[in-house]
């Protein structure tokens, strides 16, 4: 997931508690039709995205560290939680579950010439050795999930190389064999990844629900950004909501 990280260290950024901010706090866009296009949603036509989770940008000494070195973990462990929470009330609704993993070859035949160049600039070159193993290479130990959010052995995971989920991988095809109309969306990183994937469903028809308290990026104002264009131009990119919001469409959940 080069790039999903901001520029290292901004000078604009001050210090934000993820868990009780203004992020949190900030009166978005009205949303006046939310109750009725979660009536839309059903087991049958709804599924799960779990963007990014990997080790490479949620555990120490992976990319992230390497790309923005000052940002900490708070970012990321503050959603953990919550992305648990989510999963496992998905898991209980039997909903179609797919987890994505950004992740190069390990020759780097896949990485284009522009985003090794900027990754390496960003002292975070693709495939640098870590701690962790490669740096966002196919198969190495920091590529793979976080344990707290690992797939079980039912659930899809797809490898990427690029930002964007539909880009590199056939998840078009499977939410469509699979009849899926409502896409729900957590992950990292908020401004490159999620939002990219976002943006992809988006254009392909499919609607969106973006879980604002499992999505996050280290630069605050980025996330803020990302949430308040969701809702912006009537909802153009989909719905914004939190994990508990999700969580208690239960009525609505129960239609196949």
């Amino acid at each position: 997931m080069f790039g999903c990280i901001p520029s290292k260290n901004p000078k604009h950024a001050k210090p934000v508690n993820y868990n009780n901010s203004e992020i949190s706090s900030h009166q978005h866009d009205p949303q006046p039709h939310l109750e009725e296009a979660k009536n839309r949603m059903k087991k049958s036509n709804t599924a799960l995205l779990m963007i990014d989770f990997q080790r490479d940008f949620c555990s120490p000494s992976g990319y992230a560290d390497a790309a923005f070195e000052d940002a900490g973990q708070e970012w990321v462990e503050s959603i953990i939680p919550k992305a648990q929470q989510l999963l496992k009330w998905a898991r209980d609704k039997n909903l179609l579950i797919i987890h994505t993993r950004e992740g190069y070859s390990p020759d780097l035949s896949d990485v284009s010439e522009s985003k090794s160049r900027k990754a390496k600039a960003n002292n975070a070159a693709i495939g640098k050795h870590g701690p962790l193993g490669r740096l966002l290479i196919r198969g190495e130990y920091g590529q793979d999930t976080i344990d707290e959010l690992a797939a079980l052995p039912e659930e899809i995971i797809l490898d990427k190389s690029s930002f964007g989920t539909f880009c590199t991988t056939n998840l078009d095809f499977i939410l469509r064999q699979a009849g899926i109309e409502q896409v729900i969306l957590a992950g990292v990183t908020a401004d490159v990844c999620v939002h990219t994937t976002l943006r992809e469903a988006t254009d392909r028809g499919y609607e969106c629900w973006y879980v604002r308290d499992a999505i996050s990026t280290p630069d605050p104002f980025l996330r803020e950004a990302c949430e308040r264009m969701v809702v912006h131009e009537g909802g153009i990119w989909g719905w914004l909501v939190t994990v508990d919001e999700i969580t208690k469409l239960g009525l609505h959940m129960t239609q196949l």
